[in-house]
């Protein structure tokens, strides 16, 4: 369950296929990446990226009304699909711990793949230097990884890349960030969700 969101877009009049017009904003979750369409108060504005309390307690809940349910990538308005990338990267950028312990537990997906081959610019000779890097020392903070590795792609837009490919394409065979809609497959590993 999500606590937070982030708002991606803003619709004051709801939707124009709606029978029941009432404010609604599509927001990303802030630990597992969901995307919820939202109910907003009435007389409430939303900001572009703001960030709303969308959890259990309904008395903190300051401007959203009610969680309509979680929608898919497909069912997000335009607004909002352009909004997703940058949304993405403020939630990495909040959780730069999860980060750093993704990149330290990465591991073989089997004996021709690594997870690190999966995010966005990461190709053989980056893995190698990588895994030789964390061999010696696990990397403290993602300063620590960019200074001993300065030509490894940015950690935090390799993994907002990945979310966005995770959200947004129902084909992805390895979902390490985000639940599939449906049904969880059997390669879904929750990174930033464990419990440590």
């Amino acid at each position: 369950m999500e606590d937070y969101g982030i708002a991606l877009d803003y619709l004051p009049h709801g939707k124009s296929d709606d029978r029941l017009k009432q404010p609604i904003a599509y927001v990303l979750g802030t630990k597992e990446f969901t995307l919820l369409e939202v109910v907003i108060k009435r007389n409430v504005t939303i900001n572009p990226y703001e960030k709303l309390y969308i959890g259990k307690d309904v008395q903190k809940r300051d401007k959203v009304e009610k969680i309509k349910g979680r929608v898919d990538y497909e069912h997000l308005t335009s607004n909002a699909k352009d909004s997703l990338l940058s949304a993405i990267k403020l939630v990495l950028n909040e959780r730069k711990e999860d980060v750093i312990n993704f990149y330290n537990n990465t591991k073989p997906l089997n004996i021709r793949m690594h997870q690190l081959e999966l995010l966005s610019g990461i190709g053989k000779k980056h893995l190698e230097e990588f895994l030789t890097e964390r061999e010696n020392r696990k990397f403290d903070s993602i300063e620590d990884l960019k200074s001993r590795l300065p030509n490894f792609p940015d950690p935090i837009n390799c993994l907002a890349h990945r979310v966005l490919t995770e959200l947004s394409d129902k084909n992805q065979r390895y979902h390490f960030f985000v639940k599939p809609l449906n049904q969880l497959p059997p390669n879904y590993n929750p990174y930033f969700n464990k419990k440590r």
